[in-house]
């Protein structure tokens, strides 16, 4: 029967038997009645009517929406046409009323009654009146949605919304329901939004394009949309097949804003380990060196990451180097994430959204360094609306500028700059006191969505540094960075993002002081890649990721110049150098059940290195020194000098033991091809890249992990314990006094080592309430080992040392405390040991001079670290009608005044051996910010 027809009959009949008041079972038992029997088990009703229509004269007339999302379980045997309905409407929950005719009207929100109450018509009526109309509302909906329709939740909330083809509900089980989560104050998008059902518990997450896509069964369902800072927001749906359903959600205003700690969902649902989302409100709640918020700082509160000491550039994760970790913007490689020697971050936290960190865990899509990444979005600018931001404070200065072009292109403008000579006269060096430096950087970011498929969006990122060191030297290094993302929904279950970068960095020193030692020095490397990334829905439990991706290597290793016509320096130049790294992978995330839930994937990558360049041949045997070169082979333009590939698995397992408490494991096989150059113990600017090569080889990661990790959901508190062990081949290591700078013979100091690191992880955190933060707590150790069996400089006999981050103890703990909605109160306090080091444990006197005889390697440690800083962040009112809103933040960093220690070095100062420490800052340092928006 068409449905029009139904609709048609059913009205019609609802107005025939108001008005006659017939009673229609009574007349359908003067007929002869056939005998009913049934047996369905958890069947659709729309099958069970279809199937009573075929098999017994009877017409059945209903809204289609009433009984989409039943089904029935019922059985009965020689029953008679009334008993059967009645049976049936209490197996289906829907009201059945029978005419003799045949046809019957079923109702789900209210039922009809085919008499009225004896007293209907009395002037006074009295006694039962529950039948005093012939429409009695039958209660639908539960109470708890009953008491949020009276706390005033939007109607939208309480409509029955239907999603797909009705024309399709019968073809399969399941359907996919996707869409977009914006803001609903700016139209930008909300990425890492949840999206989630309770009954079965089942959800995901939105992407940074703020795109979610959930598979569920074709019945009626209650959505959840949440996220950080966001009103959560639900909505009811019918699913008949395949449809978006696209939210807006409010930002959330109550009466003592709470502050979210954390962006991700909680660590037991979570499949991931080792991963930890920050979102940027947490961000610019932190009390940060010279008032600006820092997202690479604040991952150094989390376990397993650590840095050198205070003022560091680059951060270490689970007992890998520096140039272990791939960090991204936008999807596009940063080189030197730091500003000022490591004071700042290259990060404006005023333009990014959200920072992600996986230490493990890490998936298929990632690749090219074996430690972790560090994902950096950049927002969208505000769709609705033009809006300025900016701050200042007695180091920088800041602008943003966003709004919408038209109602399909959006942009955001952020601009950054500093004026901080005066921050050298607060170090404890006197030689460094005269110096100067600055920086500035730039960002430009714009979005066109042409149709609800397609989104463009062009991001470009610009960083420079100046820096003159007690006069001798001028530093510079810039950052450049260049994306075009197209992002295309092929359906709802397939999506497809396609993007192109280029990214470089360079650097150049000028050194002037004495004409005869003047030089200029240049390093300058840049890679322009291409990725192509896809998802695919495969089923209610399968989420498949796949794609390509490949990167062009080219680099200028170092060249040399003399300044001025007296200088005595000689021009050099390295043989430039360029390759490519190509890989292709395969994941899928599988919820096996309820409680397991599993990934697997697998990367396979491989790297050429190119010519035209050189390759030094040395005696068979021997160890590679200049004295053991024997000849040159040379290689033309394009051809493959050196090659490798192999594979990279990635597995994680999460198990859910009870609701609130979950256990995981995860593997990572992940393999680099590119290394950074240093031979000190803080990273600096003037660090370089080189790729692997004939003698330099892939660095190849192995990793296992685990933990547990509960949810005390009452307290909005989360616990978890991680353990981790990591194996690294090819670790690259450095004889005693290498040479790094423009070396054209660099496998002669560089020597492929291996690693070894292990730890286990605590982190405490509070998400919920006024007083929130957390406790991060890392044992960790970390040993390199010369894997040379010839030479007359083999590291401490082959045996493991302790690398030169290794730092067995670190301790931290963030809080916030939140006074009244304008006052908050933040601190963070760190402890760890002392990193290794290498001192000197007697001296000997050679032809008068005086020279110092070292230990092994790293057989020693530095003091311990211990810093607290605190700060205070007061906000302006609320009114909504002002035209600019503000804030002031201050923060005192080093507020005990403590000088740790960053080295120890050693001096012979009139014939004697002395050791001296080094602190980067001995006082305490307040800085204050204004903070505005129009």
């Amino acid at each position: 029967m068409r449905d029009s027809d139904r609709y048609r009959g059913f009205f019609l009949n609802v107005i025939l038997f108001a008005l006659l008041g017939l009673s229609p079972r009574s007349l359908m038992a003067q007929d002869t009645q056939p005998s009913f029997a049934c047996n369905y088990n958890n069947a659709a009703l729309a099958t069970v009517l279809a199937d009573l229509e075929s098999n017994y004269k009877l017409t059945f007339m209903y809204r289609p929406k009433d009984i989409d999302s039943v089904f029935v379980t019922y059985q009965a045997q020689g029953l008679d046409r009334n008993e059967f309905l009645d049976g049936l409407s209490k197996a289906s929950g829907i009201t059945f009323f029978a005419h003799h005719s045949g046809h019957v009207i079923l109702f789900r929100n209210f039922k009809i009654v085919s008499r009225f109450p004896d007293n209907y018509f009395d002037a006074a009526p009295s006694g039962d009146t529950s039948f005093v109309a012939i429409q009695e509302t039958i209660p639908f909906e539960t109470e708890d949605f009953r008491n949020l329709g009276a706390q005033g939740v939007p109607d939208v909330e309480q409509q029955l919304i239907e999603v797909g083809d009705i024309t399709k509900r019968f073809q399969g089980e399941n359907a996919t329901i996707s869409g977009y989560i914006t803001d609903a104050a700016t139209g930008t998008p909300v990425a890492g939004a949840s999206v989630f059902i309770k009954k079965p518990v089942k959800g995901v997450f939105t992407d940074q394009f703020g795109y979610y896509s959930i598979i569920l069964p074709k019945t009626e369902h209650e959505i959840f949309f949440s996220s950080v800072g966001m009103m959560e927001s639900k909505r009811r749906v019918v699913l008949y097949g395949d449809g978006k359903v696209d939210i807006e959600l409010q930002a959330e205003v109550v009466r003592m804003k709470e502050v979210v700690v954390f962006g991700e969902r909680n660590s037991v649902d979570n499949l991931k380990t080792g991963t930890v989302k920050l979102d940027i409100s947490t961000i610019k709640a932190i009390p940060a060196i010279l008032g600006e918020p820092d997202v690479i700082k604040i991952t150094l509160s989390l376990p397993g990451v650590q840095s050198v000491g205070e003022g560091a550039s680059g951060f270490n994760v689970r007992g890998g180097s520096t140039d272990q970790n791939l960090i991204l913007l936008n999807d596009a490689v940063i080189y030197n994430p730091n500003h000022l020697f490591g004071f700042f971050s290259a990060f404006n936290p005023d333009v990014i959204s959200s920072a992600e960190l996986y230490k493990s865990g890490i998936q298929a899509n990632y690749g090219g360094r074996i430690s972790s990444v560090l994902d950096v979005g950049l927002r969208d600018g505000n769709r609705k609306k033009f809006q300025v931001s900016g701050g200042i404070s007695p180091v920088t200065g800041k602008l943003t500028f966003e709004g919408p072009l038209n109602d399909k292109t959006s942009y955001l403008v952020g601009l950054r700059s500093t004026y901080s000579d005066w921050l050298f006269n607060l170090l404890q060096d006197p030689s460094l006191q005269n110096s100067s430096a600055s920086f500035g950087d730039a960002v430009v970011k714009v979005n066109f969505e042409p149709d609800p498929e397609n989104k463009l969006t062009f991001a470009a990122y610009h960083s420079r540094d100046n820096a003159r060191l007690n006069t001798d030297s001028t530093n510079r290094y810039f950052n450049n960075m260049v994306s075009l993302q197209w992002r295309h929904q092929y359906s709802s279950r397939l999506f497809g993002l396609i993007s192109g970068s280029f990214t470089g960095y360079n650097y150049n020193i000028d050194f002037d002081p004495i004409p005869e030692n003047a030089f200029d020095l240049d390093y300058s490397i840049g890679n322009t890649a291409f990725k192509a990334d896809f998802g695919y829905n495969l089923g209610a439990r399968h989420n498949l990721k796949f794609g390509l991706n490949s990167v062009y290597y080219q680099l200028s290793p170092g060249e040399i110049n003399p300044k001025s016509p007296s200088s005595i320096v000689n021009a050099a130049k390295l043989d430039r150098e360029q390759g490519v790294e190509t890989a292709i992978y395969l994941g899928d995330e599988f919820e096996y059940s309820s409680r397991l839930s599993l990934y697997a994937g697998l990367r396979v990558s491989g790297f050429a290195l190119l010519g035209r360049g050189d390759v030094l041949n040395y005696e068979e045997g021997l160890p590679r020194e200049l004295e053991t070169i024997t000849d040159t082979t040379s290689f033309g333009s394009g051809s493959v000098i050196k090659s490798y590939w192999g594979p990279e698995y990635r597995f994680s397992m999460r198990y859910k033991i009870t609701n609130s408490l979950s256990f995981k494991l995860s593997l990572d096989r992940t393999r680099q091809y590119i290394h950074q150059l240093t031979n000190t113990t803080a990273i600096l600017p003037t660090d370089t890249w080189r790729l692997s090569n004939t003698y330099i080889k892939p660095q190849i990661g192995t990793q296992y992990s685990g933990g547990l990790y509960k949810l005390f959901d009452d307290q909005g508190i989360e616990v978890s314990v991680e353990g981790y062990f990591k194996n690294i081949d090819n670790v690259l290591e450095y004889k005693d006094g290498a040479n790094l700078v423009l070396n054209a013979a660099l496998e002669t100091d560089a020597i492929n080592a291996q690693g070894r690191s292990y730890g286990a992880e605590l982190l405490v955190k509070k998400n919920k309430g006024v007083f929130t933060g957390w406790l991060s707590y890392t044992y960790s150790r970390s040993f390199v080992r010369d894997t040379r069996t010839t030479g007359r400089d083999i590291i401490n006999n082959s045996d493991f040392f302790p690398a030169n981050f290794d730092k067995p103890h670190n301790l931290s703990v963030i809080t916030n405390y939140k006074i009244n909605r304008r006052i908050s109160l933040s601190s963070n306090f760190t402890y760890s040991t002392g990193r290794p080091v290498t001192f000197p444990v007697t001296k000997y006197e050679l032809n008068g001079n005086v020279y110092a005889y070292f230990s092994d390697r790293n057989q020693f440690r530095i003091p311990d670290n211990i810093r607290l800083d605190f700060g205070i962040n007061l906000e302006g009112n609320h009114r909504v009608d002002k035209l600019a809103h503000g804030s002031w933040s201050l923060s005192v960093y080093n507020l005990l005044g403590r000088k740790n220690a960053f080295s120890v070095f050693s001096s012979t100062t009139d014939g004697e051996l002395k050791v001296f420490k080094l602190s980067i800052f001995g006082n305490p340092i307040p800085t204050i910010t204004y903070n505005f928006q129009f």
